[in-house]
C-alpha cells in the first residue's frame, strides 16, 4: 500500500470545511489539544504514538514484498497466490476506508483506532503463525481492515487534538516523515529479518508498537467524535468490493481460462453498474460517480492507475525479478530496493517548486514520463540479455521509476482538490484516496496476469512492458485532459 497521509488527511478536511465547519463539534481532548497551552499543544508525543498508523499500514506493504518470495516456496504459492497476498490487505483496506470513517465519527475516532490497532495485531499474530496458504490470506485481509481503522481514526484525532494551526502542521509533517520512512526502508529492513530471523518476524515485529499504542493513546489522546454522524452504506462498500474482488480474481486466473476471464470482467462490469446507480441514488454518496464527469477528475483517475501500475505493483514483482535475474537473496534485493524507495523521501519538495513553476499538465507529463522511460529501460536491459540483464541499465530503470513516482504521487491528491470546483473538493480527495487503493490492487493482478513463468527473466519483459505502456497512458492523460498552467492557475 502506498503513502495514504495525505489522502485521508484531505478527504476528511476538505469535506469537513465544505459540509459547515460551525456544525462540526467534537469531545475536546484532555489538556493535549488546549489552544490556551501552548506547551501542551506542541507536545509532539500524541503524534509520535498516532503517526504509528501510517507507518504501520505502509511497513505491511514494503517489507511484505520483499519477503514473498520465500513465503511462496514455503507456502507453496503460485504467482496467482503470490499476488493475493498482497491484494488480500488492500482490497480489505479499500473497502473498509469507505465506512471506516462514518464508524469512527459515530462511535469515536479513539475508540475506532484501538479497535482496528486490536485487530491489527491479532491479524499480524495469526500471519506470523499461518500454516498454509488460506490461513495467511485471511490474517491478510485482517490485517487490511485493522489498518484501515487506525488509518482513519488516528488522522482524525491528529485534527481534534492539535487544534493550532502550526502544531497540526507540525504533527502532519511527522506523520508525513514516519509514512515515508516505512515506504523507503521497508524492503531492506524486511529484506534482513526474512533472511536473518525469518519471514514470520515482518509480521510479529508489528507487535510491540501496536502494544506501545494500546498502552499510550488512552492515556495522551481524548475521545472525539461528530455531533451529527453520517450514514453507513453497506450495501455501498459490498457491491464495490465484489467488483473489485471480481476483476482481481479475473485477471490472475483468466489466463488459464478465457471463459473465466470473460465471465469475471462480466461479473465486475456488473456489480460496478449497480455500485454506480446505488450511488447515484444516494444523497450523500460514499465515492459518487457524477465526480467523473469533471474532465480534470478523469485525468487525474488516469494517473491514479497508471502510477499504481507503473511503480507500486512494480515495487511487489522486483524482488522476484532480482531473484531471477541475478539470483539474489531477499536480504540482498531489499538493500537494491533503495533505489527506488528512497526518492519518495528527498524528491517531494522539489514536485512542489515544479509544480508552481509547470502547472499542472506539464509537471505529471514530465513525471509519467520518467516512470514510463524508467521500465522500458528494464525491458530494453532484458532484450540485449533476458537470461541475465545488465546491472547498470537495470538500475537506472529502477532509480529512474523511483523519481518518476516520487514527483507524481504526493501531488496528485493536491492536484485532484484544486482542479475541480470547490464543492465538490472533498468528494474529489476521496475518490484519490479509492482510485490509488484500487488501482494498487488491480495493477498487482494484471501485471500477474502477464507473468507467466516467475523463474525466469526474459519473462519480466511482458511485466515491465506493461507498466510502461501503463505509465504512457498517464502521460497521454495529462497531456490531454489536465488544464494549461493559465486555466490551472485560475482555479
Amino acid at each position: 500500500m502506498n503513502d495514504i497521509h495525505g489522502d485521508v488527511n484531505n478527504w476528511r478536511w476538505q469535506k469537513a470545511a465544505i459540509q459547515d465547519t460551525s456544525s462540526r463539534t467534537m469531545t475536546q481532548p484532555i489538556n493535549i489539544a488546549d489552544s490556551d497551552s501552548g506547551r501542551s499543544a506542541q507536545s509532539m508525543l500524541p503524534a509520535l504514538l498516532l503517526g504509528m498508523a501510517p507507518f504501520l499500514a505502509n511497513f505491511d506493504v514494503t517489507a511484505v514484498a520483499i519477503a514473498l518470495p520465500t513465503v511462496a516456496r514455503e507456502l507453496g504459492f503460485d504467482v496467482a497466490g503470490y499476488a493475493w497476498v498482497m491484494d488480500a490487505y488492500s482490497l480489505a483496506f479499500t473497502a473498509c476506508l469507505l465506512f471506516a470513517g462514518a464508524l469512527a465519527d459515530r462511535y469515536g475516532r479513539r475508540r475506532a483506532m484501538l479497535v482496528g490497532n486490536g485487530i491489527f495485531a491479532l491479524a499480524s499474530l495469526a500471519c506470523g503463525m499461518a500454516w498454509d496458504g488460506p490461513t495467511l490470506l485471511v490474517a491478510r485481509a485482517l490485517q487490511g481492515i485493522g489498518a484501515a481503522f487506525i488509518v482513519t481514526g488516528g488522522f482524525a484525532l491528529i485534527a481534534s487534538v492539535y487544534v493550532q494551526a502550526r502544531a497540526r502542521t507540525d504533527a502532519f509533517a511527522l506523520l508525513g516523515v514516519m509514512s515515508g520512512l516505512a515506504m523507503a526502508f521497508g524492503p531492506t529492513v524486511g529484506g534482513l529479518v526474512s533472511s536473518w530471523i525469518g519471514w514470520r518476524w515482518i509480521f510479529l515485529i508489528n507487535l510491540p508498537a501496536c502494544a506501545m499504542v494500546a498502552w499510550g493513546v488512552p492515556r495522551l489522546v481524548a475521545e472525539a467524535r461528530e455531533a451529527v454522524p453520517r450514514r453507513l452504506d453497506i450495501l455501498g462498500v459490498v457491491l464495490f468490493t465484489s467488483a473489485l474482488t471480481a476483476l482481481v480474481e479475473a485477471l490472475l486466473h483468466g489466463r488459464t481460462s478465457t471463459s473465466h476471464l470473460v465471465a469475471g470482467l462480466a461479473l465486475s462490469a456488473v456489480f460496478l453498474a449497480v455500485f454506480g446507480i446505488q450511488q447515484g441514488s444516494r444523497a450523500d454518496p460514499i465515492l459518487d460517480p457524477g465526480i467523473f464527469v469533471q474532465r480534470a477528475m478523469i485525468g487525474i483517475a488516469i494517473l491514479l492507475c497508471a502510477v499504481s501500475i507503473g511503480y507500486w505493483a512494480i515495487l511487489i514483482y522486483l524482488p522476484l525479478f532480482f531473484a531471477a535475474a541475478f539470483d539474489w537473496s531477499s536480504e540482498v534485493a531489499g538493500i537494491a530496493l533503495l533505489t527506488a524507495t528512497l526518492p519518495m523521501l528527498f524528491l517531494p519538495p522539489l514536485g512542489g517548486r515544479l509544480v508552481d513553476r509547470l502547472g499542472w499538465r506539464l509537471y505529471f507529463a514530465l513525471a509519467l514520463a520518467i516512470l514510463a522511460a524508467g521500465n522500458a529501460t528494464i525491458v530494453i536491459a532484458l532484450l540485449s540479455d533476458g537470461s541475465a540483464p545488465p546491472l547498470i541499465p537495470t538500475f537506472c530503470g529502477t532509480v529512474a521509476i523511483g523519481v518518476g513516482v516520487a514527483l507524481a504521487h504526493p501531488q496528485l491528491s493536491g492536484a485532484a482538490v484544486s482542479l475541480v470546483p470547490p464543492d465538490l473538493a472533498g468528494l474529489a480527495s476521496a475518490v484519490t484516496v479509492v482510485m490509488r487503493q484500487a488501482g494498487f490492487a488491480v495493477g498487482i493482478a494484471a501485471l500477474g496476469a502477464v507473468l507467466h513463468n516467475q523463474g525466469s527473466a526474459i519473462s519480466y519483459i511482458w511485466l515491465f512492458s506493461a507498466a510502461a505502456m501503463a505509465s504512457a497512458a498517464g502521460l497521454v492523460a495529462a497531456l490531454v485532459l489536465l488544464p494549461a498552467p493559465a486555466a490551472a492557475s485560475k482555479k
